[in-house]
């Protein structure tokens, strides 16, 4: 896995770069400017990027921009965005333009080593990894959406658990409920969401994605 990190404060960016270099993967460049990540991925063509949101000059949403850029420049890759708090500029923003390959930390679940480096492998494997502070605040701001209010409370806790990542037996031990359980609330949600199966969309995370979309509108 190739890894570009783009973090203004150099304490934490060193660090970030040491903690994924110790686990043998390789950190190709890092930076802290968001004109500098772009540069790197043009040059190192990573597979992920780990961007803070908020970046010179203005610590904004730099982070933001530069990552929405460097989808566009490369479909393909991944992005991994950190954030000291809620973002509600997130969802809609960075989500535009495909499904998959997306996560949103907020930093202080960077020092859960286990947890971070988990979000890292999933999102880089094309899924998502949403944190869930983030998930509750935007789940919270949603409840006026149609869509999303044909859901059971069971139903938006499954969902809930589909945006941090978690598999099927993950959400079934979560829950205290039986993998064919969750299986049947997962299709009751694709059904209820007007998610078809198509052969280009992963719906979990086209599930993951609406929500946070439509909690975006509403916020």
């Amino acid at each position: 896995m190739r890894i570009v990190i783009a973090e203004d404060d150099p304490l934490l960016r060193e660090g970030l770069a040491l903690l994924l270099r110790a686990e043998s993967l390789d950190v190709v460049a890092t930076t802290g400017t968001a004109d500098g990540v772009l540069d790197a991925i043009d040059t190192h063509a990573p597979d992920i990027a780990v961007l803070d949101v908020r970046m010179p000059p203005t610590h904004t949403d730099e982070g933001i921009r530069a990552a929405v850029e460097a989808r566009r420049r490369s479909p393909g890759l991944a992005v991994l965005v950190l954030s000291a708090y809620v973002e509600q500029s997130f969802a809609t923003e960075l989500l535009t333009g495909g499904v998959g390959g997306i996560g949103y930390l907020l930093k202080e679940r960077v020092g859960r080593v286990e947890e971070f480096l988990d979000a890292l492998h999933r999102v880089a494997a094309g899924g998502t990894a949403i944190d869930p502070e983030v998930v509750a605040q935007l789940l919270t701001r949603s409840r006026e959406d149609t869509r999303l209010e044909r859901l059971s409370p069971r139903e938006r806790d499954v969902l809930a658990l589909m945006a941090e990542g978690l598999g099927n037996r993950a959400i079934a031990e979560r829950l205290f409920v039986t993998d064919g359980a969750v299986h049947k609330h997962i299709r009751s949600i694709f059904a209820k969401l007007d998610l078809a199966p198509a052969d280009r969309v992963d719906r979990r995370v086209a599930a993951v994605l609406h929500c946070l979309q439509d909690a975006r509108r509403r916020g």
